[in-house]
This record gives structure tokens, sequence and C-alpha cells, in this order.
């Protein structure tokens, strides 16, 4: 199973929005099917009215991540339960025109997606591919960004679970942030310590007077 893949659509749905910067580019229906890509027949059924449904699924998405990045695993679990009951997929066994050397299919799971709206098709196959991702990896491996005000989402893939930032571009601006703040501490630190020596000098000499 693909499981990078599809889990793969709940994170840029998520994504669609970064509600601490106040910004939201699921406006339209050229924005849903972009989140589809170019080679989804689902993409060809998006509709003007898709847009306010993508956006009820986005927030319900950003629930199991918030639960999960809170470390609330029955409640993110509980969550993505009720998508996976709304959102029924219909799993296929696929070989599509990939061959092997032998020109045999190359066989693999496929989630099938033939709902009445574009909006059904989508959260099924984000709802199924966040399912496996956690199932295979844990609740733990969900994750929002550390690096204030981003939040977006991300999924950790790490080998040993460290992963806290959607980006290398979050990553490093935390980094300089903290790097800074670690500077500003030293030097309020020897202002003070200054402060103190000097104090100090002073009632000494006051003393030998």
């Amino acid at each position: 199973m693909e499981l990078a893949y599809y889990s793969d659509y709940a994170v840029r749905l998520v994504n669609s929005e970064e509600p601490a910067r106040g910004k939201d580019s699921l406006t339209s229906v050229e924005a849903i099917r972009d989140l589809f890509g170019v080679n989804s027949s689902a993409a060809r059924r998006a509709a003007d009215a898709d847009v306010t449904r993508f956006r009820s699924v986005r927030a319900r998405l950003r629930s199991v991540f918030e639960a999960a990045d809170q470390g609330d695993e029955t409640l993110a679990v509980d969550l993505l339960n009720s998508l996976l009951l709304e959102f029924p997929v219909s799993p296929q066994i696929s070989g599509h025109d990939h061959r092997d050397e032998d020109g045999r299919p190359l066989w693999h799971m496929h989630l099938a997606d033939h709902p009445s709206n574009a909006t059904a098709g989508y959260a099924a196959i984000a709802a199924m591919g966040l399912a496996f991702h956690l199932t295979e990896y844990g609740v733990d491996r969900l994750g929002l960004c550390e690096a204030a005000p981003c939040r977006n989402a991300y999924l950790d893939t790490s080998t040993n679970r460290s992963r806290r930032y959607c980006s290398d571009r979050c990553a490093t601006r935390a980094n300089v942030a903290a790097y800074r703040a670690r500077k500003r501490l030293e030097a309020d630190r020897s202002g003070s310590n200054g402060l103190a020596a000097e104090s100090a000098q002073r009632t000494s000499v006051s003393g030998e007077r």
C-alpha cells in the first residue's frame, strides 16, 4: 500500500490553511483540483459547493493532528474513525501499466474512489491513508510544527521519532530564534554580572576610605 502517498492527502488538505497567519488557499475549485493532482479523475468532479465541504473535512482532519499532538491518542483515533465511517473507500488490487522485468504486472493495493462528489472522494482517501499511517507507525507520528506561528501538520517518518517541524525552513527559523534568544540571555547575564562587580568595587573603595 502506498502509505506515504495516501496519508499525504490529509497533510496537504490540513496545510491549505494557516490559522495563526490568517491564510487560506482553499478558496476555489482550482485550489481543490491542485490538492488532488493533475492525474486524478476525482478532481474533475470538483464544483463550487466542494469548497465549503472541503473546509469542513479539513477542520476535522486538523482536529486529529491536534489531538495526536496533545498526546490524546484515544481522541485522535475516535475522530479519525468518524471520518472513516462517513467516507468509506473501496480497496482494489491494481497493476496499472507498470510491469516487472518479466513483463508481469506489479500488483499493489489501490484505494479506488467513485463517490458522488469530489469531497467524499478526497476525504475517503485522506482518512484511510492517515489511518494506515497511524496504525503502522503510531499516533505520536502525527505532529504539528513547533515553529510558531506555523502549526502546519506533518507525518514523522524519522527513525528516532525526533521530528518537530514541518519543513527544513521552519527548523532553521526555530534554531535561529533559539540561538538569538540564548545570545540575548547571555548578554543580559553578562551585563548584570558587570553591574554587580562594579557595585562591589565601589563598595570596597568606599569601605577603604
